[in-house]
């Protein structure tokens, strides 16, 4: 397999400008922003915009790459600290933080929730859900047939609540409180929440 040539010097400051633009852009504007203003406000052509991503989705998982890679090592970290359940619903509180706040991002983790992830970013949040939901489910906290899809739709529709409700982290705490009361194993042996 012939090995990638390094990037000359203009083309990764070229990218690097890309990278930071579109992370401003998407900032202010979502992840529908201009790319053609991304690309003007770079100081390049749309041409070399797309010769480095050659769609919308590859530069916004380019551009908060960084950001998806933290939440994945918060979990690990997560993971090594607190019990199981614990250890998720505080994951899952700043996967619901990160989408809220982070415009842009909601599309990224959107993808994390089917069952073919679509981007490289979808992937690796669905492989940390995935580990700290099992270490939950062999803890005996959650239910055993929630599956990493279905919690990652769930937190994803939590998110929008909360941000409908102003985003705060009271309205985040509510909502996913109420989420993860519905999927708790009871003391009784049965299922939280309605069947």
């Amino acid at each position: 397999m012939p090995h990638a040539r390094p990037m000359r010097a203009d083309a990764r400051r070229n990218h690097d400008r890309l990278l930071a633009v579109a992370a401003e852009a998407f900032a202010e504007h979502g992840e529908g922003a201009s790319l053609d203003d991304i690309a003007k406000r770079a100081g390049v052509g749309s041409g070399t915009l797309y010769r480095h991503f050659p769609t919308r989705r590859a530069l916004l998982e380019a551009a908060y790459a960084a950001r998806l890679e933290a939440l994945g090592e918060r979990g690990e970290e997560l993971s090594r600290v607190l019990p199981p359940g614990e250890a998720l619903a505080k994951w899952l509180y700043e996967v619901c933080v990160a989408t809220i706040q982070v415009r842009g991002l909601k599309s990224l983790l959107g993808s994390a929730a089917t069952d073919t992830p679509l981007t490289t970013c979808g992937t690796l949040v669905k492989s940390t859900a995935t580990t700290l939901l099992a270490a939950a489910q062999s803890e005996g906290t959650l239910r055993p047939d929630l599956t990493p899809t279905d919690l990652l739709r769930l937190t994803h529709g939590i998110a929008t609540a909360a941000e409908l409700g102003g985003g705060e982290a009271r309205e985040i705490e509510r909502c996913l409180g109420w989420l993860l009361d519905g999927v708790r194993v009871t003391g009784d042996g049965g299922h939280g929440g309605p069947r």
